[in-house]
């Protein structure tokens, strides 16, 4: 069966991620009390930069490493 172009491919565009939608969908997990993975969190500063360095200091998972990722 092949997918015809009216049905969107399953998982969230890069332009919703990319968007302040995206930043609280961080904030909500990082409220639930998940602990992120180094890697994981460093991809959130990579892609949403100060906005996600902020909301990770503010609960406590930010690590000095990431002041060098663009």
């Amino acid at each position: 069966m092949t997918e015809s172009s009216d049905n969107p491919s399953p998982g969230v565009s890069r332009d919703e991620r990319i968007s302040d939608d995206g930043l609280l969908r961080l904030e909500k997990q990082l409220q639930h009390g998940a602990r992120m993975a180094k890697p994981v969190r460093a991809q959130w500063v990579r892609r949403y930069g100060d906005a996600a360095r902020e909301v990770l200091k503010q609960y406590a998972q930010y690590d000095t490493e990431f002041d060098n990722l663009n």
